[in-house]
């Protein structure tokens, strides 16, 4: 059976498609799915359209059916497809806020000047593992991979700076060159 795209309703409708067939900055897969009904209005048929955009007569069938049945809404994806996210935003936010509170065990001054910690047994440095362990104590169902994706893709960082790399001593004065080597180089011949 030979399939081809309906007739456009209208001229907008038309219009609309060969605008999206030719653009350049509309989403790719927008632009290959206009292309097919284009190309399908032109008198080709699925085995020639799928050779020239280089995908399958699946696709070109699939795609000319859901525009001949949801005119130019079958142009776009479907969304909704794919897995769910296991957790809300609010959760997101909350495992995000985490890393800027102070962990547990970190020790602070007291006023009289001894060293104390609301928790001693907690972490003293937010890791992965500690942050989830925190998060999972909050009622949050995540694992330690999925708080690192969660910190990546907000761009968070949740360790703090090496204390061997800088000092809050003012006075403190950075060293200089390195030194030279002890031995010379060889010559190259």
């Amino acid at each position: 059976m030979v399939l081809w795209a309906r007739p456009g309703r209208d001229e907008d409708e038309r219009a609309v498609v060969r605008r999206l067939a030719r653009a350049r900055k509309a989403p790719r897969d927008v632009v290959m799915r206009a292309r097919m009904i284009e190309l399908s209005w032109s008198g080709q048929r699925v085995l020639a359209i799928a050779a020239e955009l280089g995908c399958s007569q699946k696709s070109v069938r699939c795609r000319l059916h859901r525009f001949n049945g949801t005119s130019l809404q079958g142009l776009e994806g479907l969304g909704g497809q794919g897995c769910k996210r296991r957790i809300t935003e609010q959760e997101r936010s909350r495992i995000i806020s985490l890393v800027k509170t102070v962990p547990p065990g970190r020790l602070r001054w007291e006023p009289v000047g001894e060293l104390w910690a609301f928790d001693e047994s907690g972490p003293a440095e937010w890791t992965l593992d500690s942050l989830a362990a925190q998060a999972r104590a909050e009622g949050i169902e995540v694992g330690r991979s999925q708080v690192r994706r969660i910190l990546l893709a907000e761009g968070v960082r949740w360790r703090r700076t090496r204390s061997w790399m800088r000092s809050k001593d003012p006075d403190f004065v950075p060293k200089g060159r390195g030194s030279s080597a002890s031995t010379p180089s060889r010559p190259t011949t």
